[in-house]
């Protein structure tokens, strides 16, 4: 882990020379949980949505000094080849960075019609049991492939899962990434999420400070955010919080998103520019955010390049005879 530093307030200096006042950080606020290895902050590069653009990611960030805890693709485990997510995870283990691959059918994606209604439907989730299936499905296929976490966009797959790696069906070191599609809002959801299997959990960039706080009373799961957020997630950017962000919400995984940029899910070679240009540009991004850390003494504390495990987190009970 980096040493722990403390932070200045963007501008105070400035400010302070000509009698403008900055608030005082409220130490009461400071979130009390860390990683297992102390660590307050890891970073992710999201939307790596295969080999080539993952190839992109791993020479933007060996250029721009960038280290990369997890990379996270967005399409699905479907939406790739065996031979693609076996290059993948050998090119993740080779630097040790953690891949996490999207599990299987969503509501958004299916014949369904209502989550094309201003309503929004059942949104992400696995409608009925063969979207489920398939949800598991693809959690066995990448597993036997070497992929160690898995993102998950309903809480009935989710459950499903954990009861699937408690039972022994699936590596006991598999974790599971609630996706920011399904992002909890409030104190109780984030923690009803970790009792249901959750190893992290993306939350939605537009929470407020005093969100990720009260969250933090409520439930220690790391949490993942976006610094940037792309435009269907709200297109928030808050570099200049983000110290702030690993105050209040460690731990934290920073996303490093890119807004005004097209969609890609799901990703195909009719994509291909665009993914390796917003590829690029995450890492770049990642590098601000870095830079502006440093700028304000709030670099330390990062963990150490390969942590991955989100350390001991309250569950539900699974019941005998799963």
């Amino acid at each position: 882990m980096t040493a722990p530093s403390v932070p200045r307030r963007p501008g105070a200096g400035a400010l302070a020379a000509i009698g403008h006042p900055s608030p005082a950080a409220d130490p009461a606020d400071t979130s009390p949980h860390t990683f297992p290895d102390g660590g307050t902050w890891r970073t992710e590069i999201p939307s790596v949505e295969g080999p080539e653009a993952l190839a992109a990611v791993l020479e933007e960030s060996a250029r721009l000094g960038v280290p990369v805890h997890r990379v996270s693709q967005g399409s699905g485990v479907w939406m790739l080849t065996d031979s693609e997510i076996t290059a993948m995870v050998e090119s993740c283990a080779e630097r040790d960075i953690e891949l996490c691959l999207f599990t299987g059918p969503r509501g958004t994606w299916d014949i369904g019609a209502g989550t094309r209604t201003d309503a929004g439907g059942a949104g992400p989730r696995a409608r009925g049991h063969d979207a489920l299936a398939g949800c598991v499905e693809d959690a066995c296929r990448a597993t036997a492939l070497g992929v160690r976490c898995l993102l998950v966009a309903d809480e009935g797959v989710l459950w499903t899962l954990h009861r699937l790696r408690v039972a022994g069906h699936l590596p006991a070191d598999t974790t599971f990434k609630l996706s920011a599609l399904t992002g909890p809002v409030n104190p109780a959801s984030y923690a009803v999420y970790e009792r249901l299997g959750a190893d992290s959990v993306n939350v939605p960039s537009d929470l407020t400070l005093d969100h990720l706080t009260e969250i933090r009373l409520a439930a220690r799961a790391p949490m993942d955010l976006y610094v940037e957020a792309p435009d269907d997630l709200g297109g928030c950017v808050r570099m200049y919080e983000a110290a702030e962000l690993i105050r209040r919400g460690a731990p934290l995984y920073l996303k490093f998103g890119v807004s005004r940029s097209p969609g890609l899910y799901p990703y195909g070679a009719q994509l291909r520019d665009a993914a390796l240009a917003t590829a690029r540009e995450r890492v770049r991004r990642g590098r601000l955010v870095l830079d502006l850390l440093a700028r304000h003494g709030a670099d330390g504390g990062m963990s150490p390049l390969g942590s991955r495990l989100p350390g001991e987190l309250c569950r539900f009970p699974v019941p005998e005879g799963d």
